[in-house]
This record gives C-alpha cells, sequence and structure tokens, in this order.
C-alpha cells in the first residue's frame, strides 16, 4: 500500500518486504484550467516544469536536471548552466516537457517523470530536491492539482506506488508560481525522502534554485 505523505514527513525508503527502493520514478502530474462558461467550457494549457537540482556534502550544485528550453542567457543571470535531461552519471532521467497538463480530469498518469538509480549516484550528491515552475502567468490557487509520487516501473507503466503526496488548489497558494516538492537526502549512508509542498513566488527556476540553496538545503 502506498504512503500518503503529508508536508514535513520523512521516510526512509524501505518497502513493505523489507528490501531498500533503489530503482523508482519521481513523477508529477497536474490539470489544465477549465473554466464553465454559457457557451461551453474553456481550457487554459499548464505548463509546469519538473526539475531537480543535486547538493553536494558542502550544500553546493553538483548536478541538475531542468528544461533545455529555459534561455541561456537567463540562466546565466544565476550563474546556472543549461538546461538537460540526464545526469551526469546517468542515475537520474526526465522524460521531457509537458506543455499543456491534463484536460478533462485526472488520467492517472504522470505528466513529467524523472526516473532515479539510486546505486549511479555520484557519491559526492547527498540531498536531491525536486520543484515545478509555471512558464505561464498561472498561479497554484488556479491548478485543479498537482501531485507528486514515488513508483515502481517505467515512465511507461506503473507496477507499484511507493509513496505519493498531493498539493490540492489552496487560496493561500494565490500569486504562488513555484513549488518546492520534496527532496532525497542522504543521511547514515541511507537514503531517505522528505515532503516539503511549499509554494513560492517564484517566477523563474534560478529563484528557486537560489531560494533552495539559502532556506532548504
Amino acid at each position: 500500500m502506498a504512503i500518503n505523505l503529508q508536508k514535513g514527513q520523512r521516510i526512509d525508503l524501505r518497502k513493505d518486504n523489507g528490501s531498500t527502493l533503489t530503482e523508482f520514478c519521481v513523477g508529477v502530474n497536474w490539470g489544465a484550467i477549465v473554466k464553465k462558461g454559457f457557451f461551453g467550457n474553456s481550457k487554459t494549457d499548464v505548463d509546469l516544469d519538473l526539475s531537480c537540482v543535486m547538493l553536494n556534502a558542502a550544500k553546493q550544485p553538483s548536478d541538475h536536471l531542468y528544461s533545455p528550453l529555459y534561455k541561456p542567457e537567463f540562466l546565466q543571470q544565476f550563474g546556472l548552466p543549461p538546461g538537460k535531461l540526464v545526469s551526469n552519471t546517468g542515475a537520474l532521467r526526465h522524460t521531457g516537457d509537458d506543455l499543456a497538463g491534463d484536460s478533462g480530469g485526472d488520467d492517472g498518469l504522470d505528466n513529467e517523470i524523472i526516473t532515479v538509480n539510486l546505486s549511479q549516484i555520484s557519491p559526492d550528491i547527498d540531498q536531491i530536491f525536486f520543484f515545478l515552475n509555471n512558464v505561464g502567468q498561472e498561479d497554484f490557487s488556479m491548478i485543479p492539482y498537482a501531485k507528486i509520487r514515488m513508483f515502481e516501473g517505467s515512465p511507461q507503466k506503473v507496477n507499484s506506488v511507493f509513496a505519493e503526496y498531493n498539493v490540492a488548489a489552496e487560496p493561500q497558494f494565490a500569486g504562488k508560481r513555484a513549488l518546492i516538492l520534496g527532496k532525497l537526502y542522504k543521511k547514515d549512508s541511507e537514503w531517505k525522502f522528505a515532503a516539503i509542498g511549499d509554494p513560492t513566488e517564484d517566477g523563474f527556476l534560478g529563484q528557486t534554485i537560489q531560494r533552495i540553496l539559502a532556506s532548504y538545503a
């Protein structure tokens, strides 16, 4: 049975049979905005970007995954390298951009996924933060839902869900255009996961990474 995470909760990556979860997917699912009108419904695509930044023991960026579509000149303003979809060791791989979100309700599939193989992660990496940024103008009070889950399987098939964390649209999310979802972190040589779920007003990925380094690392 999947673990339903709450904000701030920390979990070991141990399965019911006692073995440790080492190869899994981190998937995020979200909905497009649908408004009902007199002449029918209108839909607004929601382009969220799932990203992650990997920190070393000195709490400095060591590697990253984020969209290659981000303009280099904007990234350079924050001292960030170009985007990529595969980590340096191949331990983490991103499925690429979803530019719209689900329409017509939750289809049960994840819009963007990062696959993780803990055994291939560089030994200098101690923390991996997962976060969402909205490329459009909508804020998280308008987006119907955003969910993160960890599951065994592949981007094409879910075999078993290990843990999931739902972030419902809330009034206090007004003006918030980014969401720090959670982090994998290493403690006593074992990997664990912490649900964060903090919305921020960041309008660009570089601001979110700066915030993570200043307040969460």
